[in-house]
């Protein structure tokens, strides 16, 4: 089951108010689990967020890695015609 942020903010909420009543709260509601529940929720949303932010920054580095390839390929055939240490100038940074 996939909750919405909405769902999820009207779970908390309500947790938050039983775990507010303290010992008057409803006999066996598991807000402690819940509360732990949530916090897993929120590190894991954390988690994604940090792997697709790497995912990211790997996708670019691959990405001037084949450029980088392809312009020694280039330069390997044209080497004659270029001096070697003007070749692939633009794409190193």
């Amino acid at each position: 089951m996939i909750l919405s942020a909405s769902q999820l903010r009207a779970i908390k909420e309500r947790n938050d108010e039983e775990l507010r009543k303290g010992r008057y709260a409803k006999h066996g509601y598991p807000a402690h689990t819940i509360q732990d529940l949530l916090h897993t929720i929120e590190a894991l949303k954390k988690e994604k967020k940090k792997w697709q932010h790497l995912a990211q920054e790997r996708g670019e580095a691959l990405r001037r890695i084949r450029e980088l390839t392809r312009c020694v390929e280039k330069g390997v055939a044209d080497a004659a015609a270029s001096p070697a240490d003007t070749l692939c100038a633009g794409l190193v940074d």
